[in-house]
C-alpha cells in the first residue's frame, strides 16, 4: 500500500513570493504596503488563503492561495483574474 506524505508549506517564503508578486502587478514597489491574510475555511476546515496588498488611493490587488491544488490565483486592482502560479514544493 502507498501512502502519501503531505508536504509542508513555508508560508514564510510563500508571503514572501505572493507580496512580490501582486507588487509587481500593481506596478508598486516591494514592501512598501502593507499586505493583509486570512484563512479561508470550507466545511470546517482551512483550505487556502487570501491575500490583500493594500496600495495607495484604497487600490487593493488580491491573491487566492489554494492549499489543496497548490496553486495561486492573482488579481489585478479590478478584480480580473491576473495569473496563476504553483506553490513551490
Amino acid at each position: 500500500m502507498i501512502a502519501l506524505q503531505p508536504t509542508r508549506i513555508d508560508f514564510t517564503q510563500l508571503r514572501k513570493m505572493v507580496a512580490s508578486m501582486l507588487a509587481e502587478l500593481g506596478q508598486l514597489e516591494f514592501d512598501a504596503f502593507p499586505m493583509t491574510e486570512r484563512v479561508v475555511v470550507k466545511k470546517g476546515e482551512a483550505c487556502g488563503v487570501y491575500f490583500c496588498l493594500h496600495g495607495p488611493r484604497n487600490v487593493k490587488i488580491t491573491a487566492i492561495c489554494d492549499l489543496k491544488k497548490r496553486t495561486i490565483i492573482y488579481y489585478g486592482s479590478d478584480g480580473v483574474r491576473a495569473q496563476q502560479a504553483s506553490i513551490p514544493a
